[in-house]
């Protein structure tokens, strides 16, 4: 009976260890399985008037990430131009619903400068993600052409 009960204690130490252990590992998870965010803008320098195709680029992370799920997409391209959009897209279900992977958009730069180029994803009003890249335009031919 000894040996009976020392097992017993025994498994039931190895459970209450794995069910703590459980419990680390979920606290720990949602960071664990939050994409990153890249932002690239091409090209990242040129002469004015300078057309930049910027990506961003999700990776890593859980395909059904719910912050990163039909987020509001936000383009600040640091000359006092804002581009917004969102998607219509079906309820949220974890484990079915897919995050977009990339994200795409273009813009002109007319004037020489340096740009700031600022990419957000947000949820409602909260920031869920944001990746930055810089541009950098010299005076060209057409100078403020079209503005």
């Amino acid at each position: 009976m000894t040996q009976s009960r020392g097992l017993r204690c025994t498994r039931a130490a190895a459970a209450a260890a794995i069910v703590s252990l459980g419990f680390a590992v979920d606290a720990q998870q949602p960071d664990a399985r939050k994409p990153s965010v890249s932002l690239r803008a091409t090209p990242p320098m040129g002469f004015s008037p300078l057309r930049v195709r910027t990506t961003v680029d999700i990776r890593d992370g859980s395909d059904d990430f719910a912050d990163f799920y039909c987020p509001t997409i936000e383009w600040d391209w640091g000359d006092g131009t804002i581009s917004e959009n969102s998607g219509d897209c079906n309820p949220y279900e974890a484990g079915k619903s897919s995050i977009q992977r990339r994200f795409t958009a273009e813009h002109t730069y007319r004037m020489g400068g340096s740009y700031r180029v600022v990419f957000r994803m947000k949820q409602k009003s909260k920031l869920v993600g944001s990746a930055t890249a810089s541009v950098q335009v010299r005076s060209g031919a057409g100078e403020g052409f079209g503005r």
